[in-house]
């Protein structure tokens, strides 16, 4: 049987000899295939955002899973929601095998278990209003395989990003996308092209489902939460962009309504 791709030998070898430019150079070879094998997968990532989008408008959920390197990236697409969409913490949920821990450790054998990826989203009370995407670089994690099955049965509707073709995954989800990078430049470290495949199309799917959900007015954040003076910095520009107004004036406005849409909506 032919190894799965992320697990296939690397193009490179003897890389302890390389010098550190050399590394550096062959990374970013590789790193340069990730965007154009995204391209070619672009139709089938298209085709579950207005299905997404239909269920938060109608008070559903988006959520992601994955173990290790895949876990982490939803979990950090999902935090990113809420500061910079201002939309709510529990529209865009990240589950990782092995719970909240897992973020900073690997927990030991916790994408292994079949029936625990199910078992959290049931904490959450999924429901058919619900999305889920279940993120696996093989394609064959048992902890998202497992849940999805379970979504299947359930009338749940799914998709995957995952870097192998013809996964278990692949076969479980209603909207499978395989991007396949090819092998590694250190073997089977799917935490390098894999991985950032996978952050690059989840940075597509939610921010597509933003924009669609009305979350940005021409190209700027307008919802974004003002957690700190950059991002206050960065609303009152906006505000002064939009209504041609003064600076200082742009800054009350803001500080009186809290965001840039409700500043400009009640100049």
């Amino acid at each position: 049987m032919n190894k799965p791709t992320t697990e296939s030998e690397s193009k490179y070898n003897n890389l302890e000899k390389m010098s550190a430019e050399e590394i550096l150079i062959s990374i970013n070879k590789e790193d340069k295939i990730v965007a154009y094998s995204i391209e070619k997968v672009i139709p089938q990532i298209a085709a579950m955002i207005p299905e997404i989008v239909k269920r938060l408008q109608d008070g559903g959920r988006l959520f992601y899973m994955g173990a290790g390197t895949s876990g982490r990236l939803g979990v950090v697409d999902a935090s990113e929601c809420p500061p910079t969409f201002g939309v709510s913490f529990d529209l865009v949920i990240g589950l990782i095998a092995g719970g909240d821990a897992a973020i900073r450790k690997a927990v030991e054998y916790a994408e292994d278990d079949q029936e625990q990826g199910w078992k959290e989203l049931e904490e959450y009370k999924i429901s058919e209003l619900d999305f889920v995407i279940g993120i696996a670089a093989s394609g064959t994690t048992p902890y998202v395989i497992g849940a999805m099955e379970k979504c299947r049965e359930n009338n749940i509707r799914t998709a995957c990003i995952c870097c192998n073709e013809g996964s278990p995954l692949a076969a479980a989800v209603d909207h499978p996308v395989e991007v396949i990078v090819g092998p590694e430049f250190v073997t089977g470290s799917t935490r390098m092209k894999a991985g950032t495949a996978q952050k690059l199309v989840l940075n597509m799917i939610s921010t597509a489902v933003m924009v669609r959900l009305g979350r940005v007015k021409g190209n700027r954040m307008v919802d974004m939460q003002l957690t700190n003076n950059k991002l206050v910095k960065r609303g009152v520009q906006m505000i002064v962009s939009e209504l041609g107004i003064g600076y200082e004036e742009a800054k009350e406005l803001l500080e009186k309504y809290g965001s840039v849409r409700n500043a400009v909506s009640n100049y």
